[in-house]
């Protein structure tokens, strides 16, 4: 006998990309309800990105609202080129990427890859950012339409529109790209590399850029923007700016190549995806490896930490050492540690009384002082140890067991502050080797590694309290890069806040290299040690003692939420 077949009441509707904005809104929703500081930190960080994006607006327009379009095309290409880069580039070191919607989520849905990328890249341009860029370089149609008219404005605003995608694309492709490969053993020492010299050209260039502004000419210029103009980051920028001056033939290519670009970047993006879903990454054949050597408590601690004595304060820092090299997330903080590093200490040395530029000569480096590389090592230092100001929140509902356990809160802190220090301070020596030696002042070593020491020791200090007082929870995702929605403003001014007492303690380094001069090139280092460690141990005896309180309160604040 046949059985009989009951047809669905309703068709099967296909998933499309609204289908994902609708979720993000709602998860995002979910997240604000009975959570007023983060409704309050959303609307601070909706209301920053606005006076931006209005400020932005009118530099873009200058050209159009004063009536001369000489240099229309460069402030399009140079606005345009340095946007993307930002987008690319900020996600990787600061800023992060807003994932509500984890990707790894969907790994067991029945969804094709294309409506997957479709869905969550219409659900990335649903963000303060996206429409703050939008509302930034709508200046640019304003531009166009006062030298073209209204045909030139319809071509800039669909350019502004691809211009975006290319931004949103770029930095979720590099993000997803960057979370694979720092995932990948074989690959995760490259990526550093990689990252450390990027960003180390990158300031070199723009304290350059900076320094010839006041002398340049900028007809010289001219040129070079139309080249720029035609690369994938500025070609979308300029296509309106091109048609308002009469080269109509370039419009159409432009917006062609902005569209290839915006495929060619999802293309990219999917296939780093799939990989990012299930949460490993791809290194070829497995490998026999020999049996392990050792109990299983010597198994527990690195070569590096091999000397830790095997009790609980030695298992906390072979723990957190093991974490720092093996956990995606915290390995992307120390590449950020190491590219900071190299960046700062040029642009303060170098920009800030170094760097000159001669029309003749071109560009020179001047002489540096003592004082003003204090100043730098103090900011290397505060920016090394700001990384702890979460160091919590990496931890997640795993923190449970520390607090089941009894661990007590100094004992907690001294350990997460020494596993820290073991990859920390290897880089900190190795800034003040290189700095010493590209300043031609190799006998500054010291007095640079004392200066280093002893913010890096305030810092751990002052993010001792602040992650104890203002922890958050990080996405549970295997994007070392994501972050949850209003997150990222929580991190800017809890990093904010960590940098401004951090400096503030660290002045007396300063005022001391000011004072005694060149008795400072020997007592630097000695100094700098005491005063560090000495304030990394206070940080931790009373920070330790807020520790011991709010244990439940913090487990249930960096606990992600369902």
């Amino acid at each position: 006998m046949a059985v009989s077949v009951t047809a669905p009441a309703k068709p099967v509707r296909a998933v499309s990309a609204r289908h994902f904005v609708r979720l993000k809104l709602r998860v995002m929703a979910n997240n604000f309800r009975g959570q007023g500081w983060r409704v309050a930190l959303f609307l601070i960080g909706s209301l920053f990105g606005l006076w931006i994006s209005v400020g932005a607006f009118f530099g873009l327009a200058a050209p159009g609202l004063v009536g001369d379009d000489r240099y229309a095309l460069l402030i399009a290409a140079l606005a345009g080129i340095l946007t993307v880069l930002g987008w690319l580039l900020l996600p990787l070191v600061f800023f992060g990427v807003d994932e509500t919607l984890d990707p790894a989520r969907f790994a067991l849905l029945p969804l094709r890859r294309r409506t997957l990328v479709k869905g969550l890249f219409a659900a990335a341009l649903v963000s303060v950012p996206a429409i703050a860029a939008l509302v930034a370089f709508s200046g640019l149609v304003v531009t166009a339409g006062v030298f073209g008219g209204w045909s030139a404005a319809v071509v800039a605003a669909i350019g502004v529109v691809l211009g975006l995608l290319v931004c949103v694309a770029g930095a979720r492709a590099v993000t997803s790209a960057f979370a694979t490969m720092l995932r990948s053993r074989r690959v995760r020492d490259l990526a550093a590399v990689l990252l450390a010299v990027l960003a180390a050209m990158l300031g070199p260039l723009q304290i350059a850029g900076v320094a010839a502004l006041g002398e340049v000419d900028w007809d010289r210029f001219l040129p070079v923007a139309t080249v720029l103009g035609w690369t994938p980051l500025g070609a979308p920028f300029t296509a309106g700016i091109d048609l308002a001056q009469g080269r109509v033939w370039a419009a159409p290519l432009k917006l062609v190549i902005a569209v290839l670009t915006v495929l060619a970047l999802l293309a990219w993006w999917s296939r780093s995806l799939e990989s990012a879903m299930v949460g490993a990454a791809s290194t070829g054949p497995a490998r026999v490896q020999a049996g392990p050597t050792g109990g299983v408590v010597a198994q527990l601690f690195l070569r590096a930490a091999g000397w830790l004595r095997r009790d609980q304060f030695g298992a906390l820092v072979a723990r957190e050492a093991r974490y720092w090299w093996r956990d995606a997330r915290r390995r992307a903080n120390l590449i950020t540690i190491a590219v900071v590093g190299l960046f700062v200490p040029v642009m303060v040395n170098f920009g800030a009384q170094g760097f000159s530029y001669d029309g003749e000569q071109g560009f020179s480096v001047g002489d540096s002082s003592p004082v003003l590389v204090s100043v730098s090592m103090l900011f290397v230092g505060l920016l090394a140890a700001v990384t702890l100001a979460n160091q919590f929140g990496f931890d997640g509902s795993a923190f449970a067991a520390n607090v089941v356990a009894g661990v007590p809160g100094r004992q907690e802190l001294l350990a997460r502050m020494t596993a820290f220090s073991l990859y920390v301070l290897p880089m900190l020596a190795v800034v003040a080797v290189v700095i010493a030696l590209v300043l031609g002042e190799p006998a500054w070593i010291g007095f640079m590694a004392g200066a280093l020491v002893a913010t890096y020791g305030v810092g751990l200090a002052v993010n001792s309290f602040i992650s104890v007082l203002g922890a958050y929870s990080l996405p549970e995702t295997s994007n070392p890069f994501a972050m949850n929605s209003g997150a990222g403003v929580v991190k800017s001014l809890l990093t904010l806040l960590s940098m401004v007492v951090t400096a503030a303690l660290g002045v007396p380094m300063v005022v001391a290299a000011a004072l005694l001069g060149d008795t400072w090139l020997w007592l630097g280092l000695p100094l700098g040690a005491v005063y560090g460690v000495g304030a990394a141990l206070l940080g931790a005896y009373l920070a330790g003692d807020t520790l011991d309180r709010r244990q439940p309160e913090l487990l249930a604040t960096v606990t992600p939420r369902r």
